[in-house]
């Protein structure tokens, strides 16, 4: 017989944001669909029952009223299902194909990745947080929306608004307050660039949005724009932050990476499957259901863990464990379904095949430092929040 939803009322919002993997853990084993008070979410923790919502939208949509990413960035793609959620993608589709990544998109990425480098190189340590990883997925994400009217320091600060107020279950005021003012910034850029982009031949998503031949309303433009800054940004630049924790974590790992044994699209997919930056990301139920021996009822708010389905046991033998030899097997860091992440290409490439290749390549003996190490935060969002390191300048 199917069991209500269990409730676990001794987790916290400050432990997950700690170390969210213990806790999940002992969610995938004893309680895989659990009602969190302190989020006010049912958490769903295992690799099978996530597959199993993204494959059935019709019970598990993705548009919720009381989504906070609907609140923190309006009503996106997203947070859309069906045919409004596939127009809207296929706008924004030309910007984000493989070939466009490959051809565009890359020597911008390389250029940026090489003019950042070149600051850093002779000082021989750094934070590869703030001093590289934040302005390079910043300034790439310029380009690729087509915001190249604002500052990177701007990018950075609403996208950290953006997805502050998008995990903000613990609903506090000073989070929506510095979201407020950031979408206020960012609606006053998005629309400049509007009117400047607008029947242009621009591989831009502004651009492609507003030109493509079923155009999308201002509105909506604005809200996929805030979108692509919230996961667009933080994504690449905690996965170059885990790549770079992990390998100079792993020097013995690092160290075949760089005798060929392994490629760098090896080091990001394991990268990202170890700490997913996008941990967490909401659905709900249009009617009751049943997900393995767990009775969910309608209009129930789910909160999909992919951060503890890249760790589940049943997928991921020593899930905790980086490991770029692993056994490779599909992961969840970019989820699945019709929302499978539009950026997977430019993040495998900005990160994979430009960003991480060239700090290994082009600063000798890249090192943890000694003295001062990592720190990694988060369970929505989760990466590193402090990488510094050394190297023979």
């Amino acid at each position: 017989m199917p069991r209500p939803v269990p409730v676990i009322d001794d987790v916290t919002l400050d432990q997950l944001f700690a170390d969210p993997y213990p806790i999940y853990a002992r969610l995938r084993r004893e309680a895989p669909v659990a009602w969190l008070p302190a989020a006010r979410i049912n958490l769903v923790t295992r690799f099978d029952d996530i597959m199993a919502i993204e494959r059935d939208h019709d019970a598990f949509p993705a548009n919720d009223p009381r989504s906070l990413q609907i609140k923190a960035m309006g009503h996106s793609l997203m947070r859309k299902d069906g045919a409004d959620h596939a127009r809207e993608r296929k706008t924004l589709e030309p910007s984000f194909r493989p070939g466009t990544v490959k051809n565009y998109w890359r020597p911008r990425f390389t250029a940026i990745c090489n003019g950042l480098i070149d600051e850093i190189g002779p000082r021989g340590e750094a934070d590869i947080f703030d001093d590289f990883a934040a302005p390079m997925a910043a300034r790439a994400l310029m380009e690729i929306t087509g915001l190249v009217n604002v500052d990177w320091q701007d990018m950075l600060w609403w996208s950290q608004s953006l997805i502050n107020a998008t995990g903000n279950y613990g609903d506090d005021a000073a989070i929506w307050s510095r979201n407020d003012e950031a979408r206020r910034q960012m609606d006053l850029a998005i629309n400049d660039r509007i009117r400047e982009l607008r029947g242009t031949d621009d591989l831009s998503a502004i651009s492609g949005m507003i030109n493509a031949e079923d155009p999308l309303s201002e509105d909506q433009v604005r809200a996929n724009v805030k979108v692509i800054i919230g996961g667009g940004l933080n994504e690449p630049r905690d996965a170059i932050c885990t790549a770079v924790h992990g390998l100079t974590q792993s020097p013995d790992q690092l160290e075949r990476v760089l005798r060929n044994e392994a490629d760098w699209r090896q080091v990001f997919e394991e990268s990202v499957r170890w700490i997913a930056p996008i941990g967490m990301y909401p659905r709900r139920t249009a009617r009751a259901v049943v997900l393995g021996d767990i009775e969910i009822g309608p209009n129930e708010p789910l909160g999909l863990s992919v951060a503890s389905a890249c760790h589940d046991e049943s997928h991921f033998p020593d899930g905790d464990r980086f490991d770029v030899f692993r056994e490779r097997k599909p992961h969840l860091a970019f989820g699945a379904g019709p929302h499978f992440c539009l950026g997977t290409w430019a993040a495998r490439m900005m990160v994979g095949e430009v960003a991480v290749p060239e700090l290994f390549t082009r600063l000798k003996n890249l090192r943890a430092d000694p003295d001062q190490p990592a720190r990694l935060g988060g369970w929505v969002f989760r990466g590193p929040l402090s990488v510094p390191v050394r190297w023979d300048s």
